[in-house]
Protein backbone atom coordinates (compact mmCIF):
# COMPACT_ATOMS: atom_id res chain seq x y z
CA UNK A 1 0.00 0.00 0.00
CA UNK A 2 1.46 3.35 -1.01
CA UNK A 3 2.25 5.88 1.68
CA UNK A 4 1.07 9.49 1.48
CA UNK A 5 2.45 12.49 3.33
CA UNK A 6 1.56 16.14 3.63
CA UNK A 7 4.08 18.96 3.58
CA UNK A 8 2.97 21.97 5.62
CA UNK A 9 4.28 25.46 4.92
CA UNK A 10 7.38 25.84 7.11
CA UNK A 11 8.59 28.92 8.92
CA UNK A 12 10.51 30.58 6.09
CA UNK A 13 13.01 32.17 8.44
CA UNK A 14 10.92 35.23 9.34
CA UNK A 15 8.36 34.04 11.86
CA UNK A 16 5.46 35.36 9.79
CA UNK A 17 2.04 33.69 10.01
CA UNK A 18 1.66 33.23 6.24
CA UNK A 19 3.24 33.57 2.80
CA UNK A 20 1.98 34.07 -0.76
CA UNK A 21 2.38 31.55 -3.57
CA UNK A 22 4.38 33.05 -6.43
CA UNK A 23 5.00 30.09 -8.74
CA UNK A 24 4.70 26.31 -8.62
CA UNK A 25 7.55 24.39 -10.24
CA UNK A 26 5.36 21.29 -10.50
CA UNK A 27 1.72 20.45 -11.13
CA UNK A 28 -0.54 17.83 -9.64
CA UNK A 29 0.39 14.40 -11.02
CA UNK A 30 4.08 15.26 -11.51
CA UNK A 31 6.84 13.19 -9.90
CA UNK A 32 9.38 15.21 -7.94
CA UNK A 33 12.60 14.18 -6.24
CA UNK A 34 13.88 15.10 -2.80
CA UNK A 35 15.15 18.71 -2.56
CA UNK A 36 14.07 19.64 -6.06
CA UNK A 37 12.36 23.06 -6.31
CA UNK A 38 8.70 22.77 -5.35
CA UNK A 39 7.38 26.32 -5.13
CA UNK A 40 8.50 29.92 -4.69
CA UNK A 41 6.78 31.87 -1.90
CA UNK A 42 6.73 35.60 -1.26
CA UNK A 43 7.37 36.66 2.31
CA UNK A 44 7.77 40.05 3.91
CA UNK A 45 11.20 40.61 2.44
CA UNK A 46 11.90 38.27 -0.44
CA UNK A 47 10.78 35.54 -2.79
CA UNK A 48 11.95 32.26 -1.25
CA UNK A 49 12.32 28.95 -3.05
CA UNK A 50 10.95 26.00 -1.08
CA UNK A 51 12.41 22.57 -1.95
CA UNK A 52 10.47 19.31 -1.80
CA UNK A 53 10.95 17.35 1.44
CA UNK A 54 9.96 14.07 -0.25
CA UNK A 55 10.41 12.08 -3.45
CA UNK A 56 7.19 10.97 -5.07
CA UNK A 57 4.04 11.93 -6.93
CA UNK A 58 2.39 15.27 -6.24
CA UNK A 59 -1.23 14.55 -5.34
CA UNK A 60 -2.45 17.99 -4.31
CA UNK A 61 -1.21 21.58 -4.21
CA UNK A 62 -2.46 24.19 -1.75
CA UNK A 63 -3.57 26.82 -4.23
CA UNK A 64 -2.80 28.96 -7.25
CA UNK A 65 -0.24 31.76 -7.63
CA UNK A 66 -1.39 34.72 -5.58
CA UNK A 67 -3.08 32.60 -2.90
CA UNK A 68 -2.01 33.03 0.74
CA UNK A 69 -1.02 29.95 2.74
CA UNK A 70 -0.90 30.01 6.54
CA UNK A 71 2.35 28.83 8.13
CA UNK A 72 1.89 25.29 9.40
CA UNK A 73 -0.94 24.51 6.98
CA UNK A 74 -0.82 22.08 4.07
CA UNK A 75 1.30 23.25 1.15
CA UNK A 76 1.44 20.01 -0.86
CA UNK A 77 0.39 16.37 -0.53
CA UNK A 78 2.60 13.55 -1.86
CA UNK A 79 2.44 9.85 -2.63
CA UNK A 80 5.86 8.63 -1.48
CA UNK A 81 7.92 6.63 -3.98
CA UNK A 82 10.05 4.08 -2.03
CA UNK A 83 12.31 3.58 -5.06
CA UNK A 84 13.48 7.20 -4.99
CA UNK A 85 15.81 8.75 -2.38
CA UNK A 86 14.07 9.93 0.80
CA UNK A 87 15.31 11.91 3.75
CA UNK A 88 16.21 9.73 6.72
CA UNK A 89 13.66 9.71 9.55
CA UNK A 90 14.55 12.27 12.18
CA UNK A 91 16.99 14.11 9.93
CA UNK A 92 16.70 17.81 10.73
CA UNK A 93 16.07 19.95 7.67
CA UNK A 94 15.21 23.15 9.47
CA UNK A 95 11.68 22.85 8.08
CA UNK A 96 8.89 22.30 10.55
CA UNK A 97 6.31 20.51 8.44
CA UNK A 98 4.61 18.27 10.94
CA UNK A 99 0.94 18.58 11.80
CA UNK A 100 0.04 22.11 12.82
CA UNK A 101 -0.79 22.80 16.43
CA UNK A 102 -4.43 23.58 17.21
CA UNK A 103 -3.70 27.29 17.44
CA UNK A 104 -1.36 27.45 14.45
CA UNK A 105 -3.64 29.80 12.56
CA UNK A 106 -3.43 32.48 15.25
CA UNK A 107 -0.04 33.75 16.51
CA UNK A 108 0.29 33.47 20.28
CA UNK A 109 0.65 36.72 22.22
CA UNK A 110 4.21 37.74 22.94
CA UNK A 111 3.61 37.34 26.67
CA UNK A 112 3.00 33.60 26.26
CA UNK A 113 6.36 32.85 24.66
CA UNK A 114 8.87 30.92 26.69
CA UNK A 115 11.54 33.22 28.19
CA UNK A 116 14.36 31.35 26.45
CA UNK A 117 12.67 31.63 23.06
CA UNK A 118 11.94 35.29 23.63
CA UNK A 119 15.57 35.96 24.53
CA UNK A 120 16.83 34.08 21.50
CA UNK A 121 14.62 36.14 19.20
CA UNK A 122 14.93 39.50 20.87
CA UNK A 123 17.26 41.02 18.28
CA UNK A 124 15.54 39.82 15.11
CA UNK A 125 13.56 42.11 12.82
CA UNK A 126 11.42 42.47 9.72
CA UNK A 127 11.43 45.01 6.96
CA UNK A 128 9.77 47.41 9.38
CA UNK A 129 10.18 45.87 12.82
CA UNK A 130 10.75 42.90 15.05
CA UNK A 131 10.16 39.35 13.91
CA UNK A 132 11.12 35.80 14.73
CA UNK A 133 12.65 33.10 12.58
CA UNK A 134 13.63 29.49 12.48
CA UNK A 135 17.20 28.26 12.18
CA UNK A 136 16.63 27.20 8.57
CA UNK A 137 19.00 28.70 6.03
CA UNK A 138 17.44 29.60 2.71
CA UNK A 139 19.57 30.54 -0.29
CA UNK A 140 18.23 31.80 -3.56
CA UNK A 141 19.51 30.00 -6.63
CA UNK A 142 18.84 30.40 -10.32
CA UNK A 143 16.45 27.52 -11.00
CA UNK A 144 15.81 26.10 -14.47
CA UNK A 145 12.07 25.73 -15.00
CA UNK A 146 10.65 25.13 -18.47
CA UNK A 147 14.12 25.52 -19.92
CA UNK A 148 14.57 29.00 -18.44
CA UNK A 149 17.03 29.64 -15.63
CA UNK A 150 16.15 32.50 -13.24
CA UNK A 151 16.16 33.45 -9.56
CA UNK A 152 12.82 33.18 -7.72
CA UNK A 153 12.70 36.96 -7.31
CA UNK A 154 13.25 37.41 -11.05
CA UNK A 155 10.38 35.02 -11.80
CA UNK A 156 8.15 36.96 -9.44
CA UNK A 157 9.04 40.24 -11.13
CA UNK A 158 8.37 38.72 -14.58
CA UNK A 159 4.93 37.57 -13.42
CA UNK A 160 4.21 41.02 -11.99
CA UNK A 161 5.25 42.82 -15.20
CA UNK A 162 3.58 40.32 -17.51
CA UNK A 163 6.83 39.18 -19.10
CA UNK A 164 7.28 35.72 -20.69
CA UNK A 165 10.68 34.55 -19.44
CA UNK A 166 11.09 32.15 -22.34
CA UNK A 167 11.18 35.15 -24.70
CA UNK A 168 13.69 37.21 -22.69
CA UNK A 169 17.33 37.45 -23.76
CA UNK A 170 19.37 36.18 -20.80
CA UNK A 171 22.58 37.99 -19.88
CA UNK A 172 23.29 36.47 -16.47
CA UNK A 173 25.86 33.90 -15.43
CA UNK A 174 25.31 30.43 -16.93
CA UNK A 175 22.51 31.77 -19.12
CA UNK A 176 20.30 32.95 -16.25
CA UNK A 177 17.72 35.69 -16.81
CA UNK A 178 18.48 38.68 -14.57
CA UNK A 179 16.20 41.28 -13.01
CA UNK A 180 17.53 43.86 -15.46
CA UNK A 181 16.75 41.56 -18.41
CA UNK A 182 13.12 41.33 -17.28
CA UNK A 183 12.77 45.09 -16.78
CA UNK A 184 14.28 45.84 -20.19
CA UNK A 185 11.93 43.35 -21.86
CA UNK A 186 8.97 44.91 -20.06
CA UNK A 187 9.97 48.42 -21.21
CA UNK A 188 10.51 47.25 -24.78
CA UNK A 189 7.28 45.23 -24.82
CA UNK A 190 9.01 42.40 -26.69
CA UNK A 191 8.14 39.54 -24.35
CA UNK A 192 4.59 40.06 -23.19
CA UNK A 193 2.78 37.01 -21.86
CA UNK A 194 0.24 35.69 -24.34
CA UNK A 195 1.26 38.00 -27.18
CA UNK A 196 0.34 36.45 -30.53
CA UNK A 197 2.92 36.60 -33.36
CA UNK A 198 0.44 38.38 -35.61
CA UNK A 199 -3.18 39.41 -35.34
CA UNK A 200 -5.78 39.00 -38.05
CA UNK A 201 -7.38 42.26 -39.23
CA UNK A 202 -10.75 41.22 -37.84
CA UNK A 203 -9.20 40.31 -34.49
CA UNK A 204 -7.31 43.59 -34.34
CA UNK A 205 -10.49 45.50 -35.14
CA UNK A 206 -12.37 43.61 -32.42
CA UNK A 207 -9.59 44.29 -29.96
CA UNK A 208 -9.82 48.04 -30.34
CA UNK A 209 -13.62 48.18 -30.42
CA UNK A 210 -14.89 49.55 -27.10
CA UNK A 211 -16.89 47.14 -24.99
CA UNK A 212 -20.43 48.12 -24.05
CA UNK A 213 -19.37 48.57 -20.42
CA UNK A 214 -16.63 50.98 -21.48
CA UNK A 215 -19.10 53.07 -23.49
CA UNK A 216 -21.45 53.20 -20.51
CA UNK A 217 -18.62 54.33 -18.23
CA UNK A 218 -17.55 57.04 -20.68
CA UNK A 219 -21.11 58.37 -20.80
CA UNK A 220 -21.19 59.20 -17.07
CA UNK A 221 -22.59 62.65 -16.37
CA UNK A 222 -23.60 64.64 -13.27
CA UNK A 223 -26.98 65.33 -14.92
CA UNK A 224 -29.98 63.06 -15.27
CA UNK A 225 -31.72 62.32 -18.58
CA UNK A 226 -34.02 65.26 -17.81
CA UNK A 227 -31.06 67.59 -17.42
CA UNK A 228 -31.38 67.89 -13.64
CA UNK A 229 -28.56 67.26 -11.12
CA UNK A 230 -28.18 63.59 -10.27
CA UNK A 231 -28.82 62.37 -6.72
CA UNK A 232 -25.87 60.18 -5.78
CA UNK A 233 -25.42 57.61 -3.05
CA UNK A 234 -22.46 57.46 -0.63
CA UNK A 235 -19.59 55.24 -1.86
CA UNK A 236 -20.34 52.68 0.85
CA UNK A 237 -23.83 51.96 -0.47
CA UNK A 238 -22.69 50.51 -3.80
CA UNK A 239 -19.05 49.46 -3.96
CA UNK A 240 -17.32 48.53 -7.21
CA UNK A 241 -14.52 46.03 -7.46
CA UNK A 242 -13.35 43.27 -5.17
CA UNK A 243 -11.44 43.72 -1.89
CA UNK A 244 -7.77 42.95 -2.51
CA UNK A 245 -5.89 41.03 0.20
CA UNK A 246 -2.57 42.52 1.24
CA UNK A 247 0.37 40.29 0.44
CA UNK A 248 4.07 40.04 1.15
CA UNK A 249 5.69 43.27 2.32
CA UNK A 250 2.45 45.25 2.59
CA UNK A 251 0.79 42.50 4.63
CA UNK A 252 3.67 42.48 7.10
CA UNK A 253 3.83 46.28 7.18
CA UNK A 254 0.17 46.40 8.21
CA UNK A 255 0.81 44.01 11.10
CA UNK A 256 3.94 45.78 12.30
CA UNK A 257 2.40 49.25 12.14
CA UNK A 258 -0.64 48.09 14.12
CA UNK A 259 1.63 46.47 16.70
CA UNK A 260 3.73 49.64 17.00
CA UNK A 261 0.60 51.77 17.39
CA UNK A 262 -0.61 49.60 20.26
CA UNK A 263 2.71 49.55 22.14
CA UNK A 264 4.56 52.85 21.70
CA UNK A 265 3.80 56.15 23.44
CA UNK A 266 4.87 58.48 20.61
CA UNK A 267 5.72 62.16 20.91
CA UNK A 268 7.00 64.27 18.01
CA UNK A 269 9.20 67.38 18.01
CA UNK A 270 9.67 69.47 14.86
CA UNK A 271 12.06 72.23 13.84
CA UNK A 272 14.04 73.50 10.84
CA UNK A 273 17.75 73.04 10.12
CA UNK A 274 19.33 76.03 8.36
CA UNK A 275 21.69 74.69 5.65
CA UNK A 276 22.56 78.09 4.12
CA UNK A 277 26.25 77.47 4.81
CA UNK A 278 26.47 74.21 2.86
CA UNK A 279 29.14 74.07 0.20
CA UNK A 280 28.04 72.92 -3.28
CA UNK A 281 27.90 69.15 -3.76
CA UNK A 282 26.68 68.16 -0.29
CA UNK A 283 24.75 64.87 -0.30
CA UNK A 284 21.49 65.44 1.60
CA UNK A 285 21.06 61.87 2.83
CA UNK A 286 24.73 61.49 3.78
CA UNK A 287 24.57 64.71 5.80
CA UNK A 288 21.41 63.51 7.55
CA UNK A 289 23.12 60.23 8.43
CA UNK A 290 26.14 62.06 9.82
CA UNK A 291 23.92 64.39 11.84
CA UNK A 292 22.03 61.42 13.32
CA UNK A 293 25.34 59.82 14.33
CA UNK A 294 26.44 63.03 16.06
CA UNK A 295 23.08 63.40 17.80
CA UNK A 296 23.13 59.76 18.97
CA UNK A 297 26.59 60.25 20.42
CA UNK A 298 25.38 63.44 22.14
CA UNK A 299 22.20 61.83 23.52
CA UNK A 300 22.72 58.03 23.77
CA UNK A 301 19.19 57.55 25.14
CA UNK A 302 17.80 58.02 21.62
CA UNK A 303 20.05 55.30 20.15
CA UNK A 304 18.53 52.49 22.15
CA UNK A 305 16.08 49.59 22.34
CA UNK A 306 13.29 49.45 24.88
CA UNK A 307 11.50 46.38 26.26
CA UNK A 308 8.09 47.60 27.38
CA UNK A 309 7.11 44.34 29.06
CA UNK A 310 10.18 44.08 31.29
CA UNK A 311 10.84 47.85 31.41
CA UNK A 312 14.47 47.50 30.38
CA UNK A 313 16.56 49.69 28.12
CA UNK A 314 19.58 48.78 26.01
CA UNK A 315 21.93 51.59 24.94
CA UNK A 316 24.06 50.94 21.86
CA UNK A 317 27.66 51.97 21.30
CA UNK A 318 27.33 51.61 17.51
CA UNK A 319 24.86 53.50 15.34
CA UNK A 320 23.00 51.27 12.87
CA UNK A 321 20.51 53.41 10.95
CA UNK A 322 17.42 51.89 9.32
CA UNK A 323 16.91 53.72 6.02
CA UNK A 324 13.27 53.66 4.92
CA UNK A 325 12.99 52.62 1.26
CA UNK A 326 9.65 53.10 -0.48
CA UNK A 327 8.75 50.57 -3.20
CA UNK A 328 5.64 49.59 -5.14
CA UNK A 329 5.50 46.43 -3.01
CA UNK A 330 5.62 48.31 0.30
CA UNK A 331 8.08 49.68 2.81
CA UNK A 332 11.53 48.20 3.40
CA UNK A 333 13.92 49.40 6.12
CA UNK A 334 17.42 48.02 5.49
CA UNK A 335 20.09 48.79 8.08
CA UNK A 336 23.13 50.93 7.32
CA UNK A 337 25.55 49.22 9.67
CA UNK A 338 28.18 51.07 11.73
CA UNK A 339 27.21 54.45 10.31
CA UNK A 340 29.36 56.04 13.00
CA UNK A 341 32.47 54.59 11.28
CA UNK A 342 31.61 55.62 7.70
CA UNK A 343 32.69 58.76 5.84
CA UNK A 344 30.41 60.50 3.34
CA UNK A 345 31.53 58.25 0.48
CA UNK A 346 31.02 55.11 2.56
CA UNK A 347 27.53 56.24 3.54
CA UNK A 348 26.54 56.90 -0.07
CA UNK A 349 27.96 53.58 -1.30
CA UNK A 350 26.22 51.72 1.52
CA UNK A 351 22.84 53.34 0.81
CA UNK A 352 23.15 52.69 -2.94
CA UNK A 353 23.95 49.03 -2.27
CA UNK A 354 20.99 48.60 0.07
CA UNK A 355 18.58 50.31 -2.33
CA UNK A 356 19.71 48.15 -5.23
CA UNK A 357 19.30 44.97 -3.19
CA UNK A 358 15.83 46.07 -2.09
CA UNK A 359 14.85 46.80 -5.68
CA UNK A 360 16.12 43.38 -6.82
CA UNK A 361 14.54 41.67 -3.79
CA UNK A 362 17.93 40.07 -3.17
CA UNK A 363 18.59 41.68 0.22
CA UNK A 364 19.47 39.32 3.07
CA UNK A 365 17.17 39.16 6.10
CA UNK A 366 20.11 40.13 8.31
CA UNK A 367 20.20 43.51 6.53
CA UNK A 368 16.58 44.17 7.51
CA UNK A 369 16.91 43.73 11.24
CA UNK A 370 18.67 45.12 14.27
CA UNK A 371 18.92 48.82 13.43
CA UNK A 372 19.17 51.10 16.46
CA UNK A 373 17.43 54.20 15.06
CA UNK A 374 15.77 54.95 11.73
CA UNK A 375 15.54 57.68 9.09
CA UNK A 376 12.72 58.57 6.70
CA UNK A 377 13.72 61.08 4.04
CA UNK A 378 10.18 61.56 2.75
CA UNK A 379 10.95 65.13 1.66
CA UNK A 380 12.42 63.82 -1.58
CA UNK A 381 8.77 63.46 -2.64
CA UNK A 382 6.75 66.08 -0.74
CA UNK A 383 5.78 67.28 2.72
CA UNK A 384 7.36 69.33 5.49
CA UNK A 385 6.69 67.74 8.88
CA UNK A 386 5.43 64.31 9.86
CA UNK A 387 4.70 61.99 12.75
CA UNK A 388 6.81 58.98 11.69
CA UNK A 389 6.12 55.67 13.41
CA UNK A 390 8.55 54.32 16.00
CA UNK A 391 8.74 50.55 15.62
CA UNK A 392 9.84 48.62 18.73
CA UNK A 393 12.38 47.90 20.00
CA UNK A 394 13.78 51.21 18.66
CA UNK A 395 12.89 54.34 20.60
CA UNK A 396 13.33 57.05 17.95
CA UNK A 397 12.98 57.87 14.26
CA UNK A 398 14.11 60.97 12.36
CA UNK A 399 12.13 62.28 9.38
CA UNK A 400 13.33 64.93 6.94
CA UNK A 401 10.82 66.94 4.92
CA UNK A 402 11.15 68.78 1.63
CA UNK A 403 13.82 71.51 1.73
CA UNK A 404 12.59 75.03 1.11
CA UNK A 405 13.80 78.63 1.07
CA UNK A 406 12.61 81.11 3.69
CA UNK A 407 13.37 84.65 4.73
CA UNK A 408 15.77 84.68 7.68
CA UNK A 409 16.61 87.78 9.78
CA UNK A 410 20.35 88.49 9.91
CA UNK A 411 22.50 91.31 11.20
CA UNK A 412 21.60 94.31 9.12
CA UNK A 413 18.66 92.88 7.20
CA UNK A 414 17.01 89.75 5.83
CA UNK A 415 18.43 86.90 3.73
CA UNK A 416 16.93 83.94 1.90
CA UNK A 417 18.17 80.71 3.50
CA UNK A 418 17.53 77.10 2.57
CA UNK A 419 16.15 74.99 5.42
CA UNK A 420 15.29 71.33 6.01
CA UNK A 421 12.17 70.59 8.08
CA UNK A 422 12.94 67.92 10.70
CA UNK A 423 10.60 65.72 12.73
CA UNK A 424 11.78 63.48 15.56
CA UNK A 425 9.33 60.97 17.01
CA UNK A 426 10.38 59.18 20.19
CA UNK A 427 8.88 56.65 22.58
CA UNK A 428 8.13 58.69 25.69
CA UNK A 429 8.32 55.57 27.84
CA UNK A 430 12.05 55.35 27.15
CA UNK A 431 13.10 58.96 26.53
CA UNK A 432 12.35 62.26 28.18
CA UNK A 433 11.28 65.38 26.35
CA UNK A 434 14.56 67.01 27.30
CA UNK A 435 16.59 64.17 25.78
CA UNK A 436 14.60 64.38 22.55
CA UNK A 437 14.98 68.17 22.41
CA UNK A 438 18.76 67.97 22.96
CA UNK A 439 18.92 65.27 20.27
CA UNK A 440 17.07 67.54 17.83
CA UNK A 441 19.36 70.45 18.77
CA UNK A 442 22.42 68.34 17.97
CA UNK A 443 20.90 67.38 14.60
CA UNK A 444 20.27 71.02 13.72
CA UNK A 445 23.74 72.17 14.81
CA UNK A 446 25.55 69.52 12.76
CA UNK A 447 23.44 70.19 9.67
CA UNK A 448 24.25 73.91 9.96
CA UNK A 449 27.97 73.24 9.38
CA UNK A 450 29.52 74.01 5.99
CA UNK A 451 30.96 70.49 5.50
Amino acid sequence: MSQTKSFNLPDLGEGLPDATIVEWFVKEGDVIKLDEPLVSMETAKAVVEVPSPFSGKVLKLAGAPGDIVVTGHMLAHFEIDPNLPQRAEGQDTGHHHGAPAPAAAAPAPAATQAPAAAAERADEGTVVGAMVSSNAVHTEQAVAVGGVKAMPAVRAMARKLGVDLSRVRATGADGAVTMNDVKQAAEAGTAKVGTAPAAAPQAAQAAVAPAPAARTEAARTPLSAAGKPMRTAPPGVVAKGQPEPLKGVRRNMARVMADAHSKVVPTTLTDDADIHAWAPGNDMTSRLVRAIVVACQTVPAMNAWFDGENLTRTLHAQVDIGIAVDTDDGLFVPALRNADMLDARGVREGINRLRQQVEDRSIASSELSGYTISLSNFGMFAGRYATPVVVPPCVAIVAAGRARFQLTPVMGGVETHKVIPLSVTFDHRACTGGEAARFLRALIDDLALMH
